[in-house]
């Protein structure tokens, strides 16, 4: 039986929901997934056979799942090799799958989070698919657990923030370093735990030690101060931007993909070219195989690869990352 306890959590529910399909009906493996641009991201697994385990990453064309979503093939296949598109896919090409079942996860405003699916090396009975009204039900549980945990954790990562004004820079009002690392650190424990992406932009100015020099350090702090201003204007209320060193920022953009990744560098550049800022940017996306730190590593490499560009006299275009 299923205990209503375990649904406060939607880590805890998906386990518990994975245990009772796999007693009722079978299955080899039955999975908890996310979709992720091209990632098809394993959250949870109850796995017999298979070994799967959680945050297993497969592309996600290649799943039953990408197929079912498209309404190419049934929710639930007690043979599936007699599904064209199943027999197809090159998931199945890669390990025995005889049975499939598959619904969707979807978010309150109808977009696509990830899947409930089950696959087996054996085809099953026909009698199965009358069991697809209990798994879709199952679904739609975990669906507006998922939902209520997810606005909670927009609200917890609120406070954070509140309570993380002690660790704001004095002279910017960004988060200092300690503040960044205690925030990266929670918002990676939400990445995990709901299969989140998350972009990185390392920035780097160009020109504090000059302005230091030659004008003075209360230019320098105006060229500080202008470009925190420029960095809080450019991010939304759930990103964060911090300044990690002398002349160093960082920016997390929480719950992006590549291309809003990149429309953000691309607004930040815009502006600090409009306040007269020079700075190197780089940028990276935390995926499932990395941590956000990982990936501030690589958009930091990107960031000095840009600035070596920039000193070259005759290249200046780096926006790239």
């Amino acid at each position: 039986m299923l205990s209503l306890q375990t649904y406060s959590n939607f880590q805890n529910a998906s386990r518990e929901v994975l245990k009772y399909l796999h007693s009722r009906l079978g299955f080899d493996l039955w999975m908890i997934t996310r979709t992720q641009d091209e990632n098809w991201i394993v959250l949870t697994a109850e796995d017999h056979g298979y070994s799967v385990k959680s945050f297993d990453v497969f592309k996600w064309t290649d799943s039953f799942c990408s197929r079912m979503v498209e309404g190419l093939g049934p929710s639930i296949a007690p043979r599936s090799i007699d599904v064209p598109a199943y027999l197809e896919a090159p998931f199945g090409q890669r390990v025995q799958i005889s049975a499939y079942i598959g619904v969707p996860l979807n978010r309150e405003d109808g977009t696509l989070f990830g899947t409930l699916c089950a696959i087996d090396p054996e085809p099953k009975n026909d009698e199965i698919e009358l069991e697809l009204p209990l798994v879709q039900m199952l679904a739609r549980m975990l669906a507006t657990v998922l939902e209520s945990e997810i606005k909670l954790n927009e609200e917890i990562r609120r406070t954070e923030r509140a309570n993380s004004e002690a660790n704001t820079d004095a002279l910017t009002g960004l988060y200092n370093r300690r503040g960044w690392e205690q925030l990266a650190s929670a918002e990676e424990a939400r990445c995990k735990r709901f299969g989140h992406a998350a972009g990185i932009i390392s920035i780097d100015l160009d020109d504090l030690k000059k302005t230091n020099d030659t004008a003075g350090h209360n230019s320098g702090d105006q060229l500080l101060i202008e470009c925190s201003r420029t960095l809080k204007t450019s991010i939304r209320e759930s990103d964060l931007a911090a300044r990690v060193g002398g002349d160093e920022f960082v920016v997390l953009a929480t719950e992006t993909n590549q291309a809003g990744l990149d429309l953000l560098q691309q607004r930040i550049e815009t502006k600090l070219e409009k306040a007269g800022i020079s700075a190197s940017l780089g940028r990276a996306i935390r995926r499932p195989s990395m941590t956000i730190h990982e990936a501030w590593e690589i958009a930091d490499r990107a960031m000095y690869v840009c600035k070596r560009i920039r000193k070259r006299p005759s290249q200046h275009d780096c926006s790239s990352g």
